[in-house]
């Protein structure tokens, strides 16, 4: 952290003025939003909403958007964390953030290897599959509701 505090980054994070910062809040709320909406609907659809939807309808437009959104939230945030980062040391809530975006990224990639996700576009799926892929849509709502609800309580602390 100290390092990353002392970097070039951190350097122009804090010597940019107050709008830099703000305006890097902004767009890791905006990544952040991005994501979390579009894990949302998919998840929500793999648990069994919406299941008159073919789930590649949803899957097609809402995996781009994550990605995106991901890479903006991931950027930003080391750029807000890099600010201020060894402030964040003892604060409880960095230590589940990171774990839980950890462990989602860790279900997105078990998800992405199931052959019944890499098939979903391309044939009817069966009910045991339906149900392996509600299990990963379980665990990335868990997952990234808790890194959102973490990431929220950082400033609390």
């Amino acid at each position: 952290m100290a390092w990353l505090q002392a970097s070039a980054l951190g350097h122009a994070m804090r010597e940019s003025g107050v709008w830099t910062y703000g305006v890097v809040n902004l767009v890791h709320i905006l990544g952040v939003s991005t994501l979390f909406g579009s894990v949302l609907v998919l998840d929500l659809r793999l648990l069994g909403l919406w299941h008159n939807v073919a789930l590649a309808a949803i899957s097609r437009p809402t995996v781009p958007a994550a990605k995106t959104g991901f890479v903006i939230a991931a950027s930003s945030g080391i750029c807000l964390l890099a600010t201020k980062a060894t402030e964040y040391v003892g604060n409880p809530f960095l230590y589940i953030k990171f774990p839980a975006i950890g462990l989602g990224l860790l279900n997105v990639a078990a998800l992405h290897s199931f052959s019944a996700w890499k098939e979903h576009r391309v044939r009817e799926l069966s009910v045991p599959e339906q149900a392996r892929l509600a299990m990963f849509g379980g665990i990335s709502l868990v997952c990234w509701l808790t890194a959102l609800s973490a990431g929220r309580m950082i400033g609390y602390w």
